[in-house]
């Protein structure tokens, strides 16, 4: 098999895991990951992604518990009912608190253009959220072909206060989205994509 066969192989067999074995991720396997994500491309190649890497249960369960309690007050607030929430609440602190590494990505303006207008500082922040967002697909990929499962959550988009208080973070760093990683203990549910002529122009 070829780079190239090999690689459209690893894309198309990964999907998202969220149940994982109890067995600890080496730090050389997660090092590894990152160094991949550091290598996508990224807007005026200022890299603008920051990293927390969460190994240890304590940090884990404080910032499952931080965002569970925002998550509940919210939902509350919108009249969603208790029992539904609770067990939302209860679902994401398992998949928090159960994967041996969780990973935070966030993002920073601090090397990013500044403009003066709306229009243009606005497109300057979606390019940092692009540039994020490409660091953690190659992450997921690199994940999948070192044989570990892994996760995206994007709960941290509702809370980035929150989660920064809880870690407690440096300002500039902005909550975008949680990689849990582990062992895989299920293969994941089977994948659908929509074909290609529903989501194309050809122009």
């Amino acid at each position: 098999m070829d780079a190239v066969t090999d690689l459209h192989q690893i894309i198309h067999s990964r999907r998202s895991i969220r149940r994982y074995a109890a067995t600890s991720v080496p730090r050389e396997v997660v090092e590894r990951l990152l160094t991949a994500a550091v290598w996508s491309p990224s807007a005026h190649n200022r890299q603008p992604w920051r990293f927390a890497v969460l190994t240890e249960a304590s940090t884990k369960e404080r910032l499952a518990r931080a965002m569970g309690d925002k998550l509940r007050a919210d939902r509350l607030t919108d009249g969603d009912l208790p029992a539904v929430v609770e067990q939302d609440a209860a679902r994401s602190y398992a998949r928090i608190t159960e994967a041996p590494v969780a990973v935070l990505a966030c993002l920073t303006l601090a090397e990013m253009d500044s403009y003066a207008d709306e229009r243009r500082a606005r497109a300057e922040y979606l390019m940092a959220v692009q540039s994020v967002a490409m660091a953690l697909q190659n992450l997921l990929l690199a994940a999948h072909a070192a044989g570990l499962g892994a996760c995206w959550m994007c709960a941290p988009l509702f809370c980035p206060a929150v989660v920064r208080e809880a870690l407690a973070l440096p300002m500039d760093w902005e909550a975008q989205a949680l990689i849990t990683l582990g062992y895989p203990a299920s293969a994941g549910k089977p994948a659908q994509r929509q074909p290609l002529g529903n989501v194309t122009l050809w122009l």
